[in-house]
């Protein structure tokens, strides 16, 4: 709709100018356009003209906020009571969250906002160091966790709502470039409190910071799903250049790449899949396994040479759906030395509040062991999530609950992340 009133706009805009270069070159002239402007036809036309670029202007300023809002719901907001030694414990723990989809919706996320669940002031209130900004390029109408076909794709028309650049409409490389641009424009502007990492020593240098007590957040840009390389593993190399540091084989749909839990097939590693695997490692980009079939998963797991992750899922055994990991292909992650991303949506832990997460977080830990369990959140994933960005410690006083040791509780908040980040990103 945007585009359609945009080319309305432009059309009267140059209508204008033309009647006033004519009005002073010719007072005959302008005297018979306002003629002309007194038929009944022609304010109607006006009329027209005037009510849409209206309806397209109010649309273009209201629209994005109002799809977040239907999309994104958080029961309960903050702030949050937190006790005295969960509050205590938290501030000293780094925090670390895979998955966060947060650039989709348009919103200035250096500043503070009601919609959704995650900005940077928010992630500073909840200690957050480290967030995963993941990046989805399509998604198809209908959208569930048991089959979908890709010939339908809703990311053009919030693209549109959002006046997206045109080289951003209807390509998935285009629209994680153009992502991308945003995530760098967001780290420029933010006075240092926002740095993307891209390297080992991104990643130090952040740890350090935050020993020394800044409260900069890293910003770790991933892609959900292998559409954007467009079926070209040249592409890969253009995302890394732009700073995508993560790539999943598959979202809700098969790729060129591999097949999706949610897919038609479901199958394993295509040809080009092989490829990227080879690619990814070599590159040091981090492989997320999230949506990933389950003979993708086994695939990627019995050739990986570098920790790999699942950044935000569900376990089977303590919520039974085809989006959440069997017991086995926790192993298999954790194999590689990885880590498992726990979700908080009520799909991944059959919950509505950090004791589900923090059960999960349990049941996980005594499958694979506390050094293979992170967190993994999916906000702003169009899910409806306990708490939001600034409620993180929440999950520290679950585990405290749950009787998880503070150790422990360590490693899941963040400090696994941050090892895989220092073993698997460039030198």
């Amino acid at each position: 709709m945007h585009l359609a009133c945009g080319l309305k706009i432009d059309f009267c805009t140059n209508l204008v100018e033309k009647i006033a270069h004519f009005s002073e070159a010719s007072r005959n002239v302008r005297t018979h356009l306002l003629e002309v402007l007194r038929w009944p036809h022609m304010k109607k036309l006006l009329a027209v003209v005037v009510i849409l670029g209206l309806l397209c202007i109010a649309t273009r300023l209201v629209g994005p906020s109002l799809l977040e809002h239907s999309q994104n719901h958080t029961l309960a907001p903050g702030p949050y009571l937190i006790s005295r030694q969960a509050a205590a414990l938290h501030r000293t723990v780094l925090v670390a969250d895979m998955h966060a989809d947060s650039l989709l919706w348009g919103r200035n996320l250096l500043k503070s906002s009601h919609e959704g669940h995650v900005d940077l002031p928010r992630l500073q209130q909840g200690n957050v160091a480290i967030q995963g900004f993941t990046v989805f390029t399509t998604v198809p109408r209908g959208i569930n966790i048991e089959r979908n076909e890709d010939k339908t794709d809703l990311v053009p028309y919030i693209g549109i709502l959002q006046g997206w650049p045109f080289r951003a409409i209807g390509s998935p490389k285009g629209v994680a470039l153009y992502q991308a641009e945003r995530m760098r424009r967001f780290v420029e502007k933010s006075n240092g409190q926002l740095m993307l990492l891209r390297t080992r020593g991104d990643v130090a240098r952040l740890l350090q910071q935050r020993q020394a007590g800044s409260h900069v957040v890293g910003a770790l840009l991933g892609s959900e799903g292998a559409q954007p390389l467009e079926g070209d593993i040249s592409n890969l190399g253009l995302l890394y250049d732009a700073g995508f540091r993560m790539m999943a084989p598959s979202h809700f749909t098969d790729t060129a790449v591999g097949g999706s839990a949610a897919g038609v097939n479901k199958g394993g590693l295509t040809p080009l899949g092989h490829e990227w695997v080879r690619q990814m490692e070599a590159r040091g980009m981090l492989i997320d396994l999230a949506h990933a079939s389950a003979d993708t998963l086994r695939e990627v797991t019995s050739i990986a040479t570098m920790p790999v992750v699942v950044s935000h899922t569900g376990v089977k055994r303590v919520c039974n759906n085809s989006r959440n990991l069997s017991d086995e292909q926790l192993r298999a992650v954790a194999s590689t030395g990885g880590v498992v991303g726990v979700g908080y949506w009520d799909v991944a832990s059959c919950g509505t509040d950090a004791a589900s997460i923090a059960k999960t977080v349990r049941y996980t830990i005594g499958v694979v062991g506390a050094e293979h369990v992170g967190l993994g959140s999916d906000f702003d994933g169009a899910v409806t999530e306990p708490f939001d960005s600034s409620g993180m410690a929440l999950i520290t006083e679950a585990l405290l609950q749950q009787g998880i040791s503070e150790h422990d509780i360590r490693l899941v908040m963040g400090e696994n992340v941050a090892r895989v980040l220092l073993q698997v990103l460039p030198q």
